[in-house]
């Protein structure tokens, strides 16, 4: 490949966003700045597009999500008579930009296109999907990612994101697309004209937050607890409808972070605009010393994922992990359900594999099955339409992941901060009620079944030269399996790559009925565990651990231990 011949191409020809000429431009004989915008084109995954937006093939751009787009629309024409399609959009910069372009590429391929009027949450181009029963969907995102990127991420029918093989299909199409000369595209106001492009209106949202509402399980309690949250919606898509759910279920103390409030692509008092950090929380902390609020939540920009604070009583104010609030919802749900006779003879909770295996002895508690899952909310999504398929989808009491996504009820098929805002308020309101914060009730949950101490630690390989690092250690790990970890021995190797369980005390062997991914689990005594797994979308390899003991210190010891023994392994 040659960058310069590359770069003089795109200089020439990249004419519709002029932003891509003028930083072109500006970068004239700087061969480092060319080759990073040059060296690749974006790769289109289960996860679709992700990158810095800008110009070149390494960018989010107009030509990078025409080309995608045409792509696609060639798959959905190969599997579908007469395709059609929801698009949805966030925050971002050129969010709506590339929603509109993407829109005109889909109508003069001759598939129809839903398309929001406004920006609005992932779990709603989700929901989308399934009410209009299109062919496909995409939404314009990079969660919670820095300012400088953007995304483009596809569905497929079920409303859930693509399959492996879905992805790799419609990447070989987008392979077979120049930049320049093979994207069909045509007048936005015509194809509206035509019928090939329509608005969604109000009712949708109505319809979303309808089958929402539809989750509570204390609504009187919400109306006399008096419950005052700060919620800010760190600049992106949340805060019409989080702010509406909370109204309806009689939530009237909220008090939304002004900074924060309204959409801005840069977000420019967050950063990283991600509620796991607590920076995201800065401005509402700064705003709890006055209004003294129950909880404090931060949802991302796309809003499909939400992170709280809460009081811890010492006047400050503690921020829950994913893992916290994921055990602290499926036991509240599972507890007040099976009180008022709800839950299911069948009912069933699931979650990512990585994420707390707390839940899974809180739900054995209410004798609800219990699941794991590879990591990627698709495979929720893909366990909730089995489900429904099989008439089951009132037995489904909700799915999680440990990086703050949450989903209860079946109207979705991708992680919902809107359910989840709804039903962690509901939470709080009916245990202030009983004169409990949600801290007192997560101690109570510790006490109960023992601390369960879930941390993450992330190693990063930049470059190529990275990538290869990663490869080797994995490889390595599979050729020479480690014994022990932190003086506790491994039990059982769970290899997610081969498919292979296996117990290290006999040998003996079973499948792992999941699909293949490039993971390693090593579970010690008293259910301690590492998990091994490369990132998917970044360079990194991250090391969940889990550490149990009777109490946080003990647990907290144990953790300390795992992590210096995964540090050794990542050099």
């Amino acid at each position: 490949m040659d960058i310069n011949a590359l770069y003089s191409e795109w200089l020439e020809k990249a004419v519709v966003d002029p932003d891509i000429k003028a930083e072109l431009e500006s970068i004239s004989g700087n061969y480092d700045e060319i080759l990073d915008r040059f060296y690749r084109s974006l790769e289109f995954g289960t996860a679709g597009l992700r990158g810095i937006i800008g110009a070149g093939t390494n960018r989010m751009n107009y030509y990078t999500v025409c080309r995608a787009t045409q792509g696609l629309s060639d798959f959905l024409n190969k599997h579908f008579d007469a395709p059609s399609i929801a698009i949805g959009y966030d925050s971002r910069i050129k969010s709506d930009y590339f929603s509109m372009e993407a829109a005109k590429v889909l109508a003069a391929n001759g598939i129809k296109v839903y398309l929001y009027k406004e920006l609005q949450p992932t779990p709603c181009l989700s929901f989308a999907i399934r009410h209009f029963k299109t062919s496909s969907g995409i939404i314009l995102t990079a969660s919670h990612n820095p300012a400088k990127y953007n995304g483009y991420k596809c569905y497929n029918s079920n409303g859930y994101q693509m399959t492996d093989e879905e992805a790799a299909e419609t990447y070989e199409f987008i392979k077979n697309v120049d930049y320049f000369t093979g994207i069909k595209t045509m007048d936005f106001d015509e194809a509206v004209k035509d019928g090939l492009i329509e608005y969604m209106g109000d009712e949708v949202i109505d319809a979303f937050l309808d089958e929402v509402i539809k989750q509570c399980v204390n609504p009187d309690a919400v109306k006399t607890a008096g419950l005052k949250v700060i919620y800010t919606p760190l600049n992106g898509t949340g805060n019409k409808p989080v702010r509406k759910i909370l109204e309806k279920i009689g939530v009237n103390e909220v008090y939304v972070v002004p900074e924060q409030e309204m959409p801005d692509g840069n977000f420019p008092t967050c950063p990283f605009p991600n509620p796991e950090i607590k920076q995201a929380f800065e401005y509402a902390l700064k705003m709890a010393d006055k209004i003294q609020p129950d909880l404090l939540l931060a949802t991302d920009p796309d809003c499909d994922r939400v992170g709280i604070a809460v009081r811890n009583g010492e006047g400050g104010y503690k921020l829950m992990s994913g893992n916290e609030v994921g055990a602290m919802l499926l036991n509240y749900l599972l507890s007040q359900k099976s009180k008022k006779g709800q839950l299911s003879e069948n009912s069933i909770a699931v979650k990512s594999f990585v994420s707390t295996d707390l839940a899974e002895v809180i739900a054995k508690k209410y004798n609800c099955t219990f699941k794991n899952l590879l990591t990627g909310f698709k495979y929720i999504g893909e366990l909730i339409t089995q489900l429904e398929a099989e008439g089951r989808a009132d037995d489904f009491v909700m799915g999680f992941e440990e990086s703050y996504g949450y989903l209860a009820g079946t109207h979705a098929r991708d992680k919902d901060a809107v359910v989840a805002s709804m039903l962690i308020c509901e939470m709080a309101a009916y245990y202030k009620t009983l004169g409990k914060s949600l801290a007192e009730v997560m101690d109570s949950i510790y006490d109960e079944f023992g601390y369960y101490f879930n941390t993450v630690a992330s190693y990063t390989f930049e470059g190529a030269s990275g990538m290869e690092k990663m490869a080797g250690i994995m490889d390595g790990l599979r050729k020479s399996t480690p014994k022990s970890f932190a003086d506790m021995p491994v039990t059982v190797v769970d290899d997610y790559k081969t498919s292979v369980s296996t117990v290290t005390a006999h040998g003996k062997t079973d499948k792992i009925e999941l699909p293949k991914s490039n993971v390693l689990a090593y579970t010690l005594v008293d259910g301690n565990k590492i998990i091994v797994r490369p990132s998917g979308t970044e360079p990194k390899i991250k090391a969940y651990i889990t550490a149990i003991g009777n109490d946080k210190e003990t647990a907290q010891k144990i953790a300390d231990k795992l992590l210096a023994d995964a540090d050794k392994l990542m050099k």
